[in-house]
């Protein structure tokens, strides 16, 4: 049946959904608050673990003909005279990635020489170093200090013009007491995600940047529609208070937005168990970020949206009595 607007039918009951999520909000949102707080120290203190894409470095991924042991590789750079190479190494145990520091001169030319030689080096010594066991260079990325350290800025400056454009578009698109939600859940999704990085220790590069980009959209245009449902059920049910209003919009589009995450999250979940290298970075951050993102719309947005509500009748409030007060 039908739901009649209770401007409509004043004697109805207002049927403000199945679940109370603001009750629960008032609870969450300092939580939130806490561990935005807890993780920008976090950053502070450890910082994150930058790839080679903005510090500098190079890349060898080899592949060997049987299985062998990380620690065996790693003897093989030691007696190559590298110590200080990062081995991963994939299920099979056949292939791996080296990961070395970037090395610098005097110049950027000198740079680039002293990098190149290094390469030479461990991929000579990583064709033979084990006995009967050859193995195969597959690739070599290498990125040079200066290099990194100017992508790493321009890194910085397209997150910083990605979140202004988005900010800009929610400040026309809303009003001041919608904006700040969404505005804060942008915050909140981003800090927390980045954080679970560097508690983590997880590797930080242009494919993480271009993950988390993607999943502060994914999370905007949920608490948008959100919103939209807010700002829909206001114009028909007039009558009722501004908290049952955003209450039950939130229940409205709980369906889609759980429905939403979940189909997303299976997809995610399928590139990240059965793929690597690139894609697997890009997916970890997806899969964290989309649980944060649907957490965030459906407790953090609606409950900053009911707390502006309240401060602006607080203000019209104290405007009217100080009218009142001059007449």
């Amino acid at each position: 049946m039908a739901l009649v607007p209770s401007a409509v039918n004043p004697n109805r009951k207002f049927d403000t959904g199945r679940f109370d999520f603001l009750g629960k909000a008032k609870y969450l949102v300092p939580l939130s608050i806490i561990t935005i707080v807890v993780g920008l120290i976090n950053l502070g203190t450890r910082g994150l673990n930058y790839g080679i894409d903005f510090v500098g470095g190079t890349v060898i991924q080899i592949q060997y003909e049987k299985p062998v042991s990380a620690e065996t590789v790693r003897q093989v750079l030691n007696h190559a005279g590298y110590q200080k190479a990062m081995v991963q190494t994939f299920s099979n145990n056949r292939d791996f990635l080296i990961r070395t520091e970037a090395l610098r001169g005097k110049t950027q030319r000198q740079s680039d020489q002293l990098q190149n030689a290094l390469v030479k080096k461990l991929s000579a010594a990583l064709r033979t170093g084990v006995a009967g066991n050859p193995a195969q260079i597959e690739s070599v990325n290498s990125v040079g200090p200066e290099v990194g350290a100017q992508l790493k800025r321009n890194s910085l400056l397209a997150t910083f013009y990605s979140l202004l454009m988005i900010l800009v578009y929610i400040g026309i698109r809303f009003d001041y007491k919608y904006a700040p939600g969404a505005v804060f859940c942008l915050i909140h999704d981003a800090v927390v995600t980045i954080s679970i990085y560097a508690i983590f220790r997880r590797e930080v590069n242009m494919q993480t940047l271009a993950s988390i980009l993607t999943l502060l959209g994914y999370s905007t245009n949920d608490t948008i529609i959100t919103f939209d449902r807010i700002r829909e059920n206001e114009k028909v049910y007039r009558g009722e208070s501004f908290y049952n209003l955003v209450n039950r919009s939130v229940n409205d589009m709980l369906s889609r937005t759980l429905l939403t995450a979940f189909t997303t999250e299976l997809a995610v979940c399928g590139l990240y168990f059965l793929s690597g290298g690139v894609i697997k970075q890009i997916t970890f951050t997806l899969l964290v970020g989309i649980i944060i993102g649907t957490y965030s719309s459906i407790y953090i947005a609606a409950y900053i949206v009911i707390w502006f509500d309240r401060l602006e009748k607080r203000k019209a409030q104290a405007r009217l009595q100080t009218a009142k007060a001059s007449s």
